[in-house]
C-alpha cells in the first residue's frame, strides 16, 4: 500500500456578499406581501425572520453568492443567471476550474500530472456529461478519467475518502478532488427555517501518493479515511429527472416543495449524536484519544452544533484554535466548508501533530480523515 498525502489545496470565495440585514429585510417584504393572500385563504400567516434569530440559531452573520441579483428582490429571490450554450462552460465547472487551479499551483503540479478528476459536490449542475470531464478538459487534463459523485455536506469528505483508496491501492498516482458548491441555486429563500443558511465557495484538493520514506515538510500525510451513512429523509432536496412526470403541468420546472428542506431540529440531535460518536470511535481505532489530535476542521454548518460536538468528544469547550469557525462570515458552504476552515488554519501546527477533518449532512452520512503534517 501507498502511503497518500494532500499536497496542495485551493479555494474560490465569490465577491458578492449577503448580509443577515439584507436577506431578512427581503424576506419580509415578501412576508408582508404574501399574508393578505394566506388571510384570504383561511391560511395561518408566515413569521417574520430577523438577525438575532439568524445568529442565534447558526452563528452565520453573512455569505456569499455566485451573484447576488434577483436574490434579494421579494418577487423572485432567486439568484438570476444567464443561460449558457451546449458549447460555453458551465456555471459550476467554471466555479470549481478556479479552486482546481489553485490547488494545483500549492501541489506545485501541472495538469498533466493529474491521473484521476472526482467533482464532488452536493449538487451537480446536469447528470451528464459529468461536470468533472467539463473541469478536466478546461484545465488540459489529457489521457486521465473524471467522474462526479456527491454525498450532500459529506461530498468533499466522501471524495477524499475515495482518492485516498486508489492513491494508496497503487491504482492512481495523483487525484484532484473538486466541490463547486453552489448552494444559492437550489435554497428556497422564502422558507424562513432555510433562507438563510447556504452560501456559495468553491474548494479543491490534490491527494498524492508517496514513496516509503519519503517526506513533503509542511504537507499532511493521510493516515486513515472513513464514512458512515444512515439513511433519513430530514435533509432532503427533490429536484430531480422525474419532477415532470409528477405533474400534468410539464412547464412547471422551479418547484419550493423541491428545494432544500431541512427539519432542523431534528437534524441538529441527531447529526450531533452522530458525529461525537463517530469521531471518538474513529480516533480509537487508530489509537488515539481526541485528546492527541492537536486540531479540528469540522463542517461548517452551525456554530453550537460544533460546540456541542466538540465539547462531547472532549470532554470540555473547544475553542476557535482547536476547532476554527469559518461559516460566520460565509454560511454552511455544504462540502467546501471543511477543506476551508483546512485551508485557512493548518500553517501554524507542527510537525506530527495529528488534525481530524471531518463532515457530516444528509443521508445522514459522515465522512471523516485522520492526517499528520509532515
Amino acid at each position: 500500500m501507498k502511503r497518500a498525502i494532500i499536497s496542495g489545496t485551493g479555494i474560490e470565495i465569490p465577491a458578492d456578499a449577503i448580509s443577515n440585514e439584507e436577506l431578512v429585510e427581503s424576506y419580509n417584504a415578501y412576508v408582508e406581501t404574501e399574508n393578505p393572500k394566506r388571510a384570504a385563504r383561511g391560511e395561518p400567516p408566515l413569521q417574520q425572520s430577523n438577525k438575532e434569530f439568524i445568529v442565534a440559531a447558526s452563528g452565520i452573520s453573512s455569505r456569499h453568492v455566485i451573484t447576488r441579483d434577483g436574490i434579494l428582490d421579494a418577487d423572485r429571490m432567486a439568484p438570476r443567471m444567464t443561460s449558457r450554450g451546449d458549447d460555453e462552460l458551465s456555471i459550476e465547472a467554471e466555479f470549481g476550474v478556479v479552486s482546481a487551479r489553485r490547488a494545483l499551483d500549492d501541489a506545485g503540479l501541472q495538469p498533466s500530472d493529474i491521473d484521476l478528476v472526482i467533482c464532488s459536490a452536493s449538487h451537480h449542475q446536469r447528470p451528464y456529461p459529468a461536470i468533472a470531464i467539463e473541469i478536466q478538459k478546461e484545465l488540459g487534463i489529457e489521457g486521465a478519467a473524471a467522474f462526479d459523485m456527491g454525498l450532500g455536506c459529506s461530498s468533499a469528505a466522501a471524495g477524499l475518502h475515495v482518492a485516498v483508496g486508489l492513491v494508496s491501492s497503487g491504482m492512481q498516482k495523483r487525484v484532484l478532488v473538486v466541490s463547486p458548491e453552489i448552494l444559492s441555486g437550489h435554497l428556497n429563500y422564502r422558507d424562513r427555517q432555510t433562507h438563510f443558511i447556504f452560501g456559495d465557495a468553491s474548494v479543491s484538493f490534490v491527494v498524492e501518493a508517496i514513496e516509503e520514506g519519503e517526506t513533503r515538510p509542511g504537507r499532511f500525510e493521510i493516515l486513515d479515511s472513513r464514512t458512515w451513512t444512515e439513511m433519513s429523509s430530514n435533509i432532503r432536496t427533490n429536484f430531480g429527472f422525474l419532477n415532470r412526470a409528477e405533474s400534468d403541468d410539464t412547464s412547471r420546472v422551479l418547484m419550493e416543495d423541491k428545494l432544500v428542506m431541512q427539519s432542523g431540529n431534528k437534524v441538529f440531535k441527531d447529526v450531533t449524536l452522530a458525529a461525537h460518536k463517530f469521531i471518538v470511535s474513529f480516533l480509537e481505532d487508530n489509537g488515539l484519544t481526541p485528546a492527541d489530535v492537536r486540531r479540528y476542521w469540522l463542517h461548517q454548518a452551525n456554530s453550537r452544533m460544533n460546540a456541542l460536538i466538540m465539547k462531547y468528544v472532549l470532554g470540555h469547550e473547544a475553542d476557535g484554535d482547536r476547532a476554527p469557525i469559518v461559516l460566520d462570515q460565509l454560511g454552511n458552504t455544504a462540502a467546501a466548508g471543511t477543506i476551508i476552515a483546512f485551508h485557512e488554519h493548518n500553517e501554524d501546527m507542527k510537525p506530527g501533530e495529528y488534525g481530524l477533518l471531518c463532515a457530516f449532512g444528509a443521508g445522514y452520512s459522515i465522512g471523516a480523515s485522520l492526517i499528520r503534517k509532515m
